[in-house]
This record gives structure tokens, sequence and C-alpha cells, in this order.
């Protein structure tokens, strides 16, 4: 029995064309807003969960409407990347563990601007 063209999809490329088209809107759009910039051939269910796992992954945010959800695309990298070490720091419980990790990885350079910025902050 051949695959239907939703599951034929690779994971990562149907999130890239949904992220796409909601890019592309220029704003907030629902779940049906994007399924129809896509084509509309997607279950709505199916774009649904990646809307929302886009949202858990900080690649959108979504606000309330009525019963369901607007999505807006985080075009910000650095925004996404800041909220993906929160989830990583607020998952493992050992923020000091994660942080001395991560802070090994850094070039002398990157460890200095972390130092930098921390002082401004304390200012």
């Amino acid at each position: 029995m051949p695959a239907s063209r939703s599951q034929s999809r690779a994971r990562g490329d149907l999130e890239q064309q949904v992220f796409a088209a909601l890019a592309a809107g220029g704003g907030a759009m629902t779940t049906a807003d994007v399924r129809d910039a896509l084509g509309g051939e997607l279950a709505y269910t199916t774009v649904m969960t990646v809307l929302a796992r886009m949202a858990s992954k900080g690649l959108a945010t979504r606000r309330r409407v009525g019963r369901s959800y607007a999505y807006t695309a985080v075009v910000d990298s650095a925004e996404v990347a800041a909220h993906q070490l929160h989830k990583l720091l607020d998952a493992r419980g050992d923020r000091a563990a994660v942080l001395t990790r991560f802070a090994r990885g850094l070039s002398p350079e990157e460890s200095q601007l972390l130092v930098d910025l921390l002082a401004a902050e304390d200012q």
C-alpha cells in the first residue's frame, strides 16, 4: 500500500514548510490559515500538531483566539536558541551542571563576552 503524501514527507520537511507559510503570512495565523496557505491538502490536525510542536520549541509563539490559537513565526534565531536553553535548564534540574558543560564549550572570546554581558546586567 503506498504511503499518503503526508506520510511520505519527512517530519523536518513538513515543519519547514509550515514555518515558511507562517513566516510568509506576516502576522498571526490560525491553524486553518496555515493549512490554506499550504494548499489545503494536509489534515487540520496535522497542521495543528506541527504548530503546537513549533511553539514548544520556541519557533513560533501562540495566543488564544476564541477556542483556537493564532501562531506567529519567531524569526530571531537568538530568541529561539535562548528559549531552547531555558527549556533545557528547566528540564534538567541541575542547572549548574548544564551551565558548566555549556561554559566549557565556549571559546575564550565567547567566555569573555558572557562575562561582559553578565557584568552589564549587574549594573
